[in-house]
């Protein structure tokens, strides 16, 4: 492993360093390496560092002299183009997005990454101000799916990723207002966390508002609460943020033996492919195999699209009416559309769905008195045509995304955490998710089972180029 550095884990990166056994140059330079190789082909960066080899020397040289300044010191890590970030331009796959900046400002989960020693190789892909689960834009095109780069490697973190399946980086920030990490890394076969919502700072806040989470994309669970218990350190100008922090590493290895844990296959509204759903019922056999008690219930909510909607509808329109009018017509026509339902939505209707949203999280807190978890698929069908012009069979065509996740949206409005961990693969070598959710602040508990499963059912890599 130590000859293919770009496939190492953060955790072993960072032992590596500790014992000189390994060099934060070679792992950087090996992550630029497979940017340079394979991202013409899958389009997952949009910026990459021309200093992060300089970087990586500084680290070096803190490891040789047994100072690093964190605990990811060295480590390869990527940033979402949502997120601002010093010196670098933050256009949101925005053509409307001036690049001259002033950029002068990273976002509070950047500054952390940086103050523990991260080496950010640069900025990957969204669509067009994170609106849909899928990752094209008007300025950046189309991002493709590594284990087929003629399907979707989903959204919006799509570039986040395809960087942490391909070894660009082994750590990867996402965003999350819908399911924008998880429909990734279920498309993409890697792991991916909505932490609680505040649990993360957040600054500026999304135009999406409190359904828009932050959190890790990574290869490994362990590396996803490395990541998460850096990115969780508080910052004063997220007024939305919890004075509560997650210990996200501690009893990862505790397994889930005693625990009750809900498998609920549909929600009680979805159509799922049948090989996803076999997949995610084999999985879930897996946490009894385990020494949990797994029982078959759904939690008793009907689909929540249309309060989702009236929540992320209205907020597009915002941010589209924050661009000046004379330059909308280089926007994505897919956004400008539901931006146009959001402003046609009443404000009666939106607070109907702030209600209704309520009445979504007190019924799923008192679920969790009685489950501890909950499985189901992330995703019910396998990663699709990534032309934007194409969607999947029996589902709507954009602006309609929310039709084909049921599983995520839902999570976003009762803010519970909620991972995604590779499954296993369909017929046709696609990925497939599971998706592990718990109540509020037990994200430790979410990492600790997707660890559980992970120890039985390591995640399988794309067959790429070496």
């Amino acid at each position: 492993m130590a000859d293919d550095p770009h496939l190492l884990s953060a955790t072993d990166l960072v032992a590596g360093y500790r014992t000189g056994a390994l060099s934060p140059v070679d792992a950087v330079a090996a992550c630029l390496g497979r940017i340079d190789a394979l991202d013409g082909a899958l389009n997952g960066f949009c910026l990459v560092s021309e200093t992060a080899l300089d970087e990586a020397r500084a680290s070096e040289a803190r490891w040789r002299a047994g100072t690093p300044i964190g605990p990811l010191d060295g480590v390869p890590t990527s940033i979402k183009d949502i997120l601002l970030t010093r010196g670098w331009p933050t256009r949101r796959g925005s053509r409307t997005v001036d690049p001259a900046g002033p950029w002068d400002d990273d976002a509070p989960a950047v500054a952390r990454l940086r103050e523990a020693g991260a080496v950010l190789v640069g900025k990957t892909t969204t669509p067009e101000f994170g609106w849909k689960g899928m990752t094209d834009s008007p300025l950046t095109g189309i991002t493709r799916n590594p284990w087929d780069p003629a399907r979707t490697a989903g959204g919006s973190s799509g570039g986040a990723a395809v960087a942490a399946a391909c070894g660009m980086a082994a750590l990867n920030i996402g965003t999350d207002g819908g399911g924008s990490i998880r429909m990734p890394a279920g498309f993409s076969g890697i792991v991916g966390l909505k932490p609680t919502f505040g649990v993360v700072p957040a600054w500026p806040l999304s135009v999406f508002g409190t359904v828009a989470h932050l959190g890790p994309m990574t290869r490994t669970v362990a590396d996803a609460a490395l990541m998460l218990d850096v990115m969780a350190a508080p910052d004063h100008r997220d007024w939305h943020a919890v004075p509560v922090r997650i210990d996200a590493s501690h009893g990862l290895e505790d397994g889930v033996a005693g625990l009750r844990i809900a498998y609920s296959a549909t929600l009680g509204y979805a159509e799922v492919d049948p090989e996803v759903a076999a997949l995610v019922a084999r999985a879930a056999a897996v946490f009894a195999e385990l020494g949990a008690h797994v029982e078959a219930v759904d939690p008793g909510f009907g689909d929540p699209d249309e309060t989702f909607r009236r929540h992320w509808f209205p907020s597009a329109a915002y941010a589209v009416a924050q661009v000046p009018a004379e330059r909308r017509a280089e926007m994505d026509p897919g956004l400008l559309e539901i931006a146009r339902r959001g402003e046609a939505m009443t404000l009666q209707e939106h607070l109907a769905a702030v209600q209704a949203r309520g009445a979504l999280g007190l019924l799923m807190n008192r679920f969790h008195e009685t489950y501890d978890l909950l499985l189901t698929p992330t995703l019910p069908i396998p990663a699709f045509a990534a032309d934007p012009a194409e969607r999947p069979a029996g589902f709507p065509a954009d602006p309609d995304w929310p039709r084909w996740t049921p599983f995520t949206y839902p999570f976003n409005l009762t803010q519970q955490p909620a991972a995604s961990v590779p499954c296993g693969l369909t017929a046709a070598g696609l990925p497939v998710g599971l998706q592990i959710v718990g109540p509020k602040f037990a994200d430790a508990l979410v990492l600790r089972a997707a660890r559980a499963y992970e120890r039985i059912h390591p995640a399988p890599l794309p067959d790429l180029p070496a």
